[in-house]
């Protein structure tokens, strides 16, 4: 079968097999390329402040473009609105997150947002929120999972979510919330909360994302690509097998060709 390969039609058809085969491959690493992009956003975009009023408007959902992100914003808390959020972890420690609502200055209708001002190691009533003109640097981040069948006039809540506590504090409210890592006076003094430490969350894991579909068409084309050179093979061979019952068939018509030889008579 070499020699059949070796024809000058079948080694043309041999290079265009391979240069076939070889745009299929490119094909495919383009596909396996463009299956993992890359994350929706970067932390080096999350980590610089911008302001809330700027980044996120009032009834807008929280997407994974827009929340993680460090924001700044001025206003003052509101008196009465504290609540526990229980079942928090903090250095190893479980106790509960304190939250409050804040009026957010240049928000439209008047708007607020839950912040989770700290922890604490106990479920009892939390210091007052601070007083005045305040400026609060934190993530902000989507709401969490609400849960059913929990006592709205319970002053501990499984979960921080932005419709239930609107209707808690009877205010609009921003979607998601802000974990503060960061709250000063107007004048850059930081303030004093009795009991209540500090958290920070920090940014959320920087995955790729892998398109499953692209992947699937990747393989595809490494499949085409194995398929154009099995069709030169295959062409070969039938030319191949072709070229031996050709030469058979030759032989039978030389061998029926010859004189044929009559046999001796036998003796009476």
């Amino acid at each position: 079968m070499f020699k059949t390969a070796l024809k000058l039609k079948w080694i043309g058809a041999l290079i265009a097999a391979l240069a076939l085969a070889t745009g299929f491959v490119a094909l495919s690493g383009w596909q396996f390329g463009a299956s993992e992009s890359e994350p929706v956003v970067k932390v080096d975009k999350t980590e610089k402040p911008v302001a809330l009023t700027k980044h996120v408007d009032i009834g807008t959902e929280l997407l994974g473009t827009t929340a993680d992100q460090i924001v700044t914003f001025t206003g003052e808390f509101v008196p009465g609105t504290d609540r526990l959020i229980d079942d928090r972890v903090e250095d190893g420690k479980k106790g509960v997150w304190v939250i409050s609502e804040f009026k957010v200055d240049g928000a439209k209708q008047d708007a607020g947002i839950a912040v989770v001002r700290g922890w604490q190691p106990e479920e009892t009533t939390p210091s007052a929120a601070p007083k005045g003109e305040l400026k609060i640097t934190g993530r902000l981040l989507p709401n969490e999972g609400p849960e059913n069948e929990h006592d709205l006039r319970s002053a501990t809540l499984p979960s921080i979510t932005s419709a239930q506590l609107a209707n808690i504090w009877d205010s609009v409210l921003y979607n998601g919330f802000i974990s503060a890592h960061d709250i000063t006076t107007a004048k850059g003094q930081a303030v004093e909360q009795p009991g209540i430490d500090m958290i920070y969350v920090g940014p959320q894991p920087q995955e790729a994302q892998i398109n499953w579909l692209n992947v699937f068409y990747g393989i595809e084309w490494v499949l085409f690509a194995g398929f154009a050179i099995f069709l030169w093979y295959r062409m070969v061979r039938d030319d191949y097998q072709r070229d031996l019952d050709d030469i058979a068939e030759r032989a039978a018509e030389a061998r029926e060709a010859q004189p044929g030889q009559t046999p001796p008579a036998a003796n009476d």
